[in-house]
Formats: structure tokens, C-alpha cells, sequence
């Protein structure tokens, strides 16, 4: 399901979810053909149906507050967000970090809002861990070895690991390791070193740290090796030639959602604790560390 693309409408009546992804999937340039909506693109870290359910309640509260139409589409891969862009068929997209500072340099978009989460964090870290009983406790013990990661575009499950490897052993993680996989999400990357799938894996310590409070044999089994510093999470981009007046409302709405009973409401179904202003600074460290990285590897 990952790498499929699909809108779904977030005015009207609401309609039966599965005949509405099948729907509106073939159905969504002729939408366009109207008024001009804004359409923003998410990059999805959890299932594309659960995504779209926690942020059509968002669309609509933005709809409401510009009094002008919003539609989500879920986004796949990164080729899929520059394609997106480039056509002129995305305003705006909600991003994980690495995917932010691509688009920033590749596209010249704008950070407008980072998201927090239900905890007040704008930030997180990435993790590599093994099985305790791997006998693996640095890059060094990597070599030759098996890694999980999430996603080619992700800081936590690819670009840290990638780069904590490349500085500390001076190869490129595709020529230290024997083989790289794919999990398409942080927790299975967690679950298959858990199983002995693979030698290491790379996740966000969020999620990591979820799953041993939820599992605390996951914690009795599996170890960090290595730590990221803390860095920007998920973020809103938009394009640089939207208009300001649009710009500045979004980013007004946005920010003013926890001081309203109707934004606080809202935010608290779709567990956020609310956005914060975001800054092209804030992406300083990722795109250093994506400086020091090769091309990434495609993922199967």
C-alpha cells in the first residue's frame, strides 16, 4: 500500500472509506478541474488509511478557517513528491526532515510550520540497535553484516545510520554491510532485528522506546549502539511563489489551533499537540548529514 497515491476529498458528506480510496484515486483530476483548492501531500510514517483518517479532521478545520477548500493527498516516495511538485498539483506537503531538505534544495520550498507531537516535541532521534546477544557494539561490528532500515528518505531510518557508519569507518553503509533491507515503518524495522532477521536496524528512539514500554521483553532483547542528536520532525512545506496573504493565514491558523476550543479540539483527536513556527535553520544539521551521504540506495 505504500506506493500508491491518492486523494481524498475532505468536503461533502463523508463516504464509505474503502470505496472512497478506490473512488476518488481515478476520479481526482477531474476534482481539480474546478475552483482551485489547495492541495497539500503528506508523507505517511503509519498506514495510509489511519493517515488519512487523523488528518481529514485538519483539512477541514483549514478549509473552514480560510473559508476555501482543502484537500490531502498521500504521497509514496520521494520521486512521487517532486513529480507532484513540479506539475504544479501540490501547494504544500507534510514531511518528515530528510524529505524536507530535499525539497528545500531540489524545489526551493519553504518550511511554514513544524508539527508537534502529543507530547510537545518538535524534535526526535534516531536509534541503531542489535540483539543483545549479537555480540555487534559499534559500526566497526557492522561489517559484513545485515541492517533493516525504514525508508530511503528518512533521517532517523536511513540518514543517521548511513551517515554514523560513513564517519565511523569511512565507507558508504552500502559497502560496509553485506545487505540493506527496507521495513516501510520504524516499528517493523524493530521487530525484524527482534526476530533475528536482520544483524541491526535503525528507527526513531520514539518508537523504539513505545514498543519496550509496551513490550518490555523487546527491551530485554534488543540494545542501542548508537544515538542521533535531537532533530526536526515532521514539517509543513510550501511552495515559494503561493501567495503571501495565503501563506501568512495558513501559518496564523496554524499556530493559533491550541488557543481555539475548535483547533484544540481537533488536535487532540488527531494526537498533535499543536505547530510551532519553522525556519530554514532549523534543517542545518540534516542537510550536513546529508552532504556526507552518497546518492541513497533505492529501496525494493
Amino acid at each position: 500500500m505504500k506506493g500508491s497515491g491518492f486523494v481524498y476529498r475532505l468536503t461533502g458528506r463523508a463516504c464509505l472509506l474503502l470505496l472512497g480510496v478506490m473512488l476518488l484515486t481515478a476520479a481526482w483530476p477531474a476534482a481539480r478541474c474546478g475552483a482551485r483548492e489547495l492541495l497539500f501531500g503528506i508523507e505517511p510514517e503509519h498506514n495510509i488509511f489511519d493517515q488519512m483518517i487523523r488528518y481529514r479532521g485538519l483539512a477541514a478545520y483549514l478549509s473552514e478557517q480560510l473559508e476555501h477548500p482543502v484537500e490531502l493527498t498521500i504521497l509514496s516516495r520521494y520521486g512521487e513528491v517532486l513529480d507532484r511538485f513540479r506539475s504544479r498539483r501540490l501547494d504544500g506537503a507534510i514531511l518528515g526532515s530528510y524529505t524536507a531538505v530535499m525539497v528545500m534544495q531540489d524545489l526551493h520550498l519553504s518550511p511554514l510550520v513544524r508539527v508537534l507531537d502529543a507530547q510537545g516535541m518538535a524534535s526526535s532521534s534516531g536509534v541503531v540497535f542489535v540483539r543483545r546477544d549479537s555480540g555487534i557494539r559499534d559500526a566497526a561490528g557492522l561489517r559484513g553484516k545485515s541492517m533493516i532500515l525504514v525508508d530511503p528518505s528518512t533521517t532517523e531510518g536511513f540518514l543517521f545510520p548511513a551517515v554514523w557508519v560513513q564517519e565511523a569507518t569511512g565507507k558508504q553503509l552500502e559497502d560496509h554491510l553485506e545487505r540493506i533491507s527496507y521495513a516501510g515503518s520504524h516499528s517493523s524495522a524493530v521487530l525484524t532485528v527482534l526476530d533475528g532477521r536482520a544483524d541491526a536496524g535503525a528507527a526513531k528512539k520514539s518508537v523504539f522506546e513505545r514498543m519496550v514500554a509496551t513490550d518490555p521483553s523487546i527491551g530485554a532483547e534488543l540494545e542501542i549502539i548508537a544515538e542521533s542528536p535531537l532533530l526536526p520532525e515532521t514539517t509543513l512545506c510550501v511552495r515559494q511563489d503561493m501567495p503571501e496573504a495565503m501563506r501568512q493565514k495558513i501559518h496564523r491558523i496554524l499556530l493559533g489551533m491550541t488557543n481555539s476550543p475548535e483547533g484544540a479540539k481537533i488536535l487532540k483527536t488527531i494526537e498533535l499537540g499543536g505547530f510551532i513556527n519553522a525556519r530554514q535553520s532549523d534543517f542545518d544539521l540534516i542537510a550536513a548529514m546529508k552532504a556526507r551521504v552518497a546518492p541513497q540506495p533505492a529501496a525494493p
